[in-house]
């Protein structure tokens, strides 16, 4: 018998494993749905960005201690407070996340991004996608510093690594299909390896950290509504809702927004599925240095309305609402040096011109006339006696135009124009299960169900609407660390 299993082998899954070994139980299994090329579930395609409150350098120091006095000397990295992150959470949920849970995330932040480091997680400094050089100095601007050390892989690898170097087993293409129960308590996993027949794997105590059911078509059209079976999923093809559907076959407490979920714009063309081999690169998220258009010409979205950060989770549901579910994002010369390289990789669906006139004949799907027209009112409306700075919400908006753009405004009147078609790409579901403050699992009268912890995309009640950009991968260590550690003690005092 294990004394904890964990189902899931990402970030949540894996910091859940460490956190049950530090705290002293002894025989742990992390179960992997997915071949091992293809662990780690959305934490692999992740660019793991990861999001957590510092007061400064001395902070990002602790987390980051391999930082060079040349990096330090010539990099603004500013602070992220609590009161920051809070503020942050508050205003993109709109005021719906869940306080208790909430406070966690943001409390333990710090504390956790340390406690992983220890363990031997790697973190670097985001310059490439977070931070832009003003006068001599790379200034880092969202609140967000800090990315896993060779992104979402070199994350899910290192965390490999380090649990199988402490005795953790990794069992890779096996199922969990049903938790086993004995109307009190959770005692283990049913699981099928490879296809074959189901078994069991007795357990004092399980974590779920499968992921949420953004892969899976039909939940998505049944929870997010018609529709979303036509988005592209950005990650795991494995990330079907198993683990959340197990808990409630048991009993446990639906939570959160159902009916939400993280989506960006994805390059159009993309596969059902998320490419390893491109990760994330199919993300278009330059968008407010420029204008987007639907099928009709027309923009549709405040590109400027905030931080890429904290508007880029909910624009690919805005995009998925047009017509064709696609949008073409638009930008001139005086920008084309701020978009990010996940601009010109090989695999994109591109447009390039001199003039608007050629360049919205090469755009497939958009009418000319109505582009053209948008083009011009928005020129006409663009408060060019700001000064433009990327750096800031520069206030450099639009005046006497229906749809504003609040910031980085941009009159497009300097050739060559490039455009680049999107879909819609989910990344993770925000409905889930409902927890305690040490991530136990809850049943329907929200009494503790013995034996069973969750963590990671299915944990429900902390993001509504939106996100915060690399909260994600935060919260699923934070409560990995808190189930792994619950369910250890658990043991300990049974």
């Amino acid at each position: 018998m294990h004394d904890v299993i964990v189902v899931g082998a990402g970030n949540a899954a894996f910091c859940a494993a460490l956190a049950a070994a530090e705290n002293g139980a002894k025989r742990i299994a992390v179960l992997e749905r997915a071949p091992q090329e293809e662990s780690g579930g959305n934490s692999r395609f992740t660019a793991g960005a990861i999001r957590f409150a510092y007061d400064g350098l001395n902070d990002l120091q602790a987390v980051m201690p391999d930082l060079s006095e040349e990096e330090i000397a010539t990099t603004d990295f500013g602070t992220y407070t609590e009161d920051q992150f809070f503020d942050d959470m508050f205003r993109v949920t709109q005021y719906r996340t869940d306080p208790q849970l909430c406070e966690m995330l943001v409390r333990r932040s710090r504390d956790t991004m340390v406690w992983m480091r220890e363990k031997g997680v790697r973190f670097v400094p985001i310059y490439g996608r977070q931070a832009f050089k003003v006068d001599g100095r790379f200034k880092f601007w969202g609140g967000l510093t800090v990315e896993a050390w060779g992104g979402g892989p070199g994350l899910v690898d290192s965390l490999t690594a380090i649990a199988e170097a402490q005795g953790i087993e990794v069992h890779y293409e096996t199922r969990a299909t049903e938790l086993m129960f004995d109307g009190v308590a959770v005692t283990g996993v049913r699981v099928r390896r490879q296809g074959g027949a189901p078994e069991d794997m007795p357990a004092r105590a399980v974590v779920v950290a499968a992921g949420g059911f953004e892969a899976n078509p039909e939940w998505r059209t049944r929870y997010l509504g018609p529709g979303w079976e036509l988005a592209k999923v950005r990650g795991s093809r494995f990330n079907t809702g198993d683990g959340i559907r197990m808990a409630l076959d048991i009993g446990a407490a639906p939570y959160g927004n159902w009916s939400g979920c993280h989506a960006v714009g994805w390059e159009r063309n993309a596969p059902e599925f998320g490419d390893l081999d491109v990760g994330d690169q199919f993300q278009k998220h330059s968008y407010p240095f420029g204008i987007m258009v639907n099928a009709d010409g027309r923009r549709f979205v405040d590109e400027g309305a905030d931080f890429r950060n904290y508007t880029y989770a909910r624009y690919g549901r805005e995009v998925l609402a047009q017509p064709g579910q696609f949008a073409w994002q638009v930008f001139d010369a005086k920008v084309a040096h701020l978009l990010r390289g996940e601009y010109h990789i090989r695999q994109v669906t591109k447009a390039k011109a001199d003039t608007l006139e050629a360049l919205v004949a090469q755009m497939e799907g958009v009418d000319p006339e109505g582009f053209l027209a948008e083009v011009a009112a928005y020129n006409k409306a663009v408060q060019t006696d700001v000064a433009f700075n990327p750096n800031v919400k520069d206030g450099r908006g639009t005046s006497g135009i229906a749809l504003p753009k609040s910031n980085w405004a941009n009159t497009l009147d300097e050739g060559p124009f490039e455009a680049y078609a999107v879909t819609c790409g989910i990344t993770f579901t925000f409905g889930g299960l409902r927890v305690t403050d040490e991530a136990q699992v809850v049943d329907t009268d929200q009494r503790p169900i013995p034996g069973l912890y969750a963590a990671g995309e299915l944990v429900g009640g902390i993001f509504y609407h939106n996100y915060p950009g690399g909260t994600g991968l935060m919260s699923g260590a934070v409560f990995g660390r808190a189930a792994g550690s619950a369910a250890a003690r658990a043991l300990q005092e049974a």
